[in-house]
């Protein structure tokens, strides 16, 4: 918490998805490539990291500030059920996906990471140091 307090959510998911970006596709370059070893060794390292500073902790901080208090608790329990069975359903499925396909599984999980980087830079709000009624009145919702 205080990491997340000290650099804010939206530099930490930016750092985050950064990383994010870089390591899968340098795993997935490794498959390619053939190379494996330490670049592929570096890249897992850098993508827990990443995860470790980033989405892992922040996100559990950022969905309990953004919805609106009368929501609140149900808009946690549906983003903790979605993360959750979305974190199920990659588990359950990288390692038949990852032996028939290698480095594209690897390219694809990059390219999901594009996708979340844009959404952070352009539509997720920072609330560090925001109380909640003035996140509420920032994105229109009273």
């Amino acid at each position: 918490m205080a990491v997340i307090d000290n650099f804010g959510r939206r530099k930490l998911m930016l750092a985050g998805s950064i990383g994010y970006v870089l390591s899968l596709s340098a795993a997935a370059f490794a498959f390619y490539t053939n190379t494996g070893g330490r670049l592929l060794l570096i890249s897992l390292l850098v993508f827990i990291a990443s995860h470790a500073f980033g989405q892992g902790a922040v996100i559990w901080v950022f969905i309990s500030e953004i919805f609106p208090n009368r929501v609140r608790a149900r808009g946690q329990a549906l983003g903790s059920s979605t993360h959750w069975i979305m974190a199920a359903a990659i588990s359950w499925t990288f390692p038949m996906i990852a032996a028939k396909s290698g480095g594209h599984t690897f390219a694809f999980y990059a390219l999901c990471m594009v996708g979340q980087l844009f959404w952070v830079w352009f539509a997720m709000p920072e609330t560090k140091g925001v109380s909640l009624e003035q996140i509420q009145k920032r994105l229109g919702i009273e």
